[in-house]
């Protein structure tokens, strides 16, 4: 489909049904171009919980719009493409956790919200990367804790706060794949560059950085640094609104181990969802994220209690 048309449709259709289109950092420029709202994981959940539109799109991955719904049961949200999933979210079977969970009676449960609604409804609070350090500081420090599914963001909080974290064992496959060598190669061909790294990359990346951050976090850094060159260890897709912001500066992409086309960490599972799905979803109202009340009600509560907390 001709992508003039397809803007002009999705404009169409947003104001004819008082639609509202949320799409994540990591999203294709086009989505990016035409949504209502742009954020990290916590300028989302909060943006969903605000919204008067009567239907939620959201330009994301499974895991998000289904956030969505648990702050919204009595709006509609629908999604571009119903198998955009998440490596982290994936790796956290419900089953396997409830069995992880008993085995650590006398801990509460932190959870990343790149989880399933059901690892939320185990949780006790629920976090993100912008977030999480003042999560784990709000908890008294005699209290015991787990924290999943991302272990690399787990060993970051535990240096940051200087507490004990029991570990679920999940990574990001976006964040596991960049190298260490090619970015040390960049960083001497540019030495008056900074490293800006998301604390879902590996431990020896984030020993290299300058800053470590969420999405946002990352984003504000580049904004305010006197640095004019950048080399960013996360996603690729935060380029795109981060180069209109800061056209004067330098932004390279941090490299990967891959030999893939971009030499950049691209998530996979967010470049699934397409313009045209964008469309189509708005047109038909779906996939729709349904959820059942009794799983929504419980995996509500640790994220209402985040929201109140940041």
């Amino acid at each position: 489909m001709n992508k003039n048309f397809l803007v002009q449709e999705i404009i169409r259709l947003k104001k004819e049904k008082n639609a509202v289109i949320l799409a994540h950092y990591y999203q294709d420029e086009d989505i990016q171009e035409i949504a209502d709202f742009i954020g990290d994981s916590l300028e989302l959940a909060k943006k969903a919980q605000n919204t008067n539109a009567d239907i939620i799109v959201f330009a994301g991955v499974h895991f998000m719009a289904e956030t969505a719904k648990i702050l919204n049961p009595d709006k509609k949200v629908v999604l571009p493409d119903w198998n955009a999933g998440c490596s982290l979210a994936d790796g956290c079977p419900p089953e396997d956790f409830r069995v992880f969970k008993e085995q650590h009676p006398d801990h509460i449960v932190v959870t990343y919200i790149n989880c399933s609604a059901q690892i939320k409804a185990m949780s006790d609070l629920v976090c993100t990367s912008a977030n999480a350090k003042k999560i784990i500081e709000s908890i008294p420090a005699e209290q015991k804790i787990i924290f999943a599914p991302d272990e690399n963001l787990g060993k970051y909080l535990q240096k940051e706060t200087k507490r004990e974290l029991v570990l679920w064992k999940g990574s990001c496959v976006v964040h596991e794949a960049f190298s260490l060598d090619k970015l040390i190669e960049i960083y001497n061909k540019n030495p008056t560059a900074k490293i800006a790294a998301h604390p879902e990359s590996e431990e020896h990346i984030l020993k290299a950085a300058h800053y470590i951050g969420s999405t946002s976090g990352i984003i504000n850094f580049i904004k305010t640094d006197p640095a004019a060159v950048f080399i960013v260890a996360t996603e690729a897709g935060i380029l795109h609104e981060l180069s209109k912001a800061v056209p004067d500066k330098t932004l390279i992409p941090a490299p990967t181990t891959d030999h893939n086309s971009c030499a950049c960490s691209e998530c996979a599972y967010m470049k699934m969802n397409t313009l045209e799905k964008l469309y189509l979803c708005l047109k038909n109202e779906r996939p729709e994220m349904l959820i059942k009340d009794e799983l929504r009600i419980e995996a509500l509560k640790p994220i209402k209690r985040m929201l109140e907390l940041s």
